[in-house]
């Protein structure tokens, strides 16, 4: 463990975090991997939007409410095996959407690989903790790898859609069964390998702060609140209030995703040269006056370096968030990691058809500017967070 004299280099083991972010790349993909699915749905099975929305219902909704369940679970005892199991069974039911001969069994698989989604997360952070220790950085290499499966999930499956239609679904199993069996030969050993420094990262012991685990829970919905608001509407507001084409809308959305990979990595070096708060409380001071110059600046360029910093400013408390978490629950790693990662991450979007109906009655300029409550809220939820107790005894990460 690293002295307070150099919090910006608290040693992790990078063989361990790489392989754990690489399945999560890989889990993740086949989430990334559903909205591809929903237009050859309408097109191939003349889907309506309302069946299509039950679709998106059943892959997200479905797997956050799971993913605590999944994470209690493991917490009773530790099941490594979901982490490859988990990314399996993802895609399996990606695979067999394609070939299901009505919508109820079509829900069904897809609700299927929802859950394998949420079956992973909360042991692969498990693990990712265990070979992270104490390092914010390592966590937002774990997290980074989710962001990155999920936006390249589109980009893997559009082309071999194209190619074969609904049947080439099949074909997208073949990341899934390559990565598991790299799992099956290579996590224990990489998760057992020591820091460059020649220890072992270490996993949080002590008593269970629930007060502050939901207090941070609060801050991981305000968040969420945040971001499903930006990414549902940020490429329509380009189009319809600042006149754009919709490639130019939808150049504003990739802005905002890749710029949040810059924020998940800054947000853990943040976190680890000073403490995870500060990633927490920048990116929400930041968020707010990037979202006012997206929504009051009506020059484009202008307009475009606010969504790039408006997705840094989302992303920054992203990866401390994880382990945060794990912190304050150190005796419910998996339940902690269960709701930072699944429900408390994804349960923002339940807000999106609010915001949808506001813009339907009003404008969607003034839908957007209820955000800006979210970071101010956000700020003022974080004064009642205070950091763990880092003299408490810790214990060396063991396989389990």
């Amino acid at each position: 463990m690293t002295t307070k004299s150099s919090p910006n280099r608290v040693p992790f083991n990078v063989h361990g975090i790489a392989l754990v972010a690489s399945s999560h790349l890989v889990d993740d993909l086949y989430q990334g991997i559903v909205p591809a699915l929903l237009p050859f749905f309408v097109a191939e099975r003349q889907y309506s939007y309302a069946a299509i929305s039950g679709i998106t219902l059943a892959a997200n909704v479905l797997s956050s409410v799971a993913q605590p369940l999944f994470g209690y679970w493991a917490d009773t005892r530790s099941r490594r095996w979901m982490i490859a199991g988990g990314i399996m069974l993802a895609a399996v039911g990606v695979a067999l959407a394609g070939y299901m001969p009505s919508y109820p069994l079509t829900w069904l698989v897809i609700a299927l690989s929802g859950l394998g989604v949420a079956a992973f997360h909360p042991e692969a952070a498990r693990a990712a903790r265990q070979a992270a220790g104490r390092s914010n950085t390592g966590m937002s290499i774990f997290a980074l790898g989710g962001n990155a499966g999920y936006a390249l999930g589109s980009l893997v499956a559009t082309p071999v859609l194209l190619a074969f239609g609904l049947n080439g679904t099949a074909l997208l199993v073949v990341p899934a069964v390559v990565m598991v069996l790299v799992l099956s030969r290579r996590l224990t050993p990489a998760l057992e390998r020591p820091t460059a420094r020649g220890t072992k990262p270490v996993l949080p012991t002590g008593r269970d702060n629930w007060p502050s685990f939901i207090t941070l829970t609060t801050i991981v919905v305000i968040r969420s609140i945040l971001f499903f608001g930006i990414t549902s509407f940020i490429a329509l507001y380009f189009i319809n209030h600042l006149g754009t084409s919709q490639a130019v809308g939808g150049a504003a959305l990739t802005t905002f995703l890749v710029c949040g990979a810059v924020g998940t990595m800054a947000g853990g070096w943040l976190g680890d040269r000073f403490n995870p708060l500060v990633s927490i409380r920048t990116g929400f001071a930041m968020a707010l006056p990037a979202l006012l110059g997206v929504l009051y600046i009506d020059t484009l360029p202008v307009t475009f370096v606010f969504v790039a910093l408006a997705g840094i400013a989302c992303y920054l408390p992203f990866s401390v968030f994880v382990l945060l978490g794990q912190d304050y629950l150190p005796n419910r790693i998996g339940t902690a990691s269960g709701v930072t990662v699944g429900l408390g991450a994804s349960v923002g979007g339940l807000a999106n058809p609010l915001l949808g109906w506001l813009a339907d009655a009003t404008t969607l300029h003034t839908a957007l500017t209820v955000l800006l409550a979210m970071p101010v809220t956000a700020l003022i939820v974080s004064v009642f967070l205070k950091l763990p107790d880092e003299t408490a005894p810790v214990a060396v990460a063991g396989s389990q």
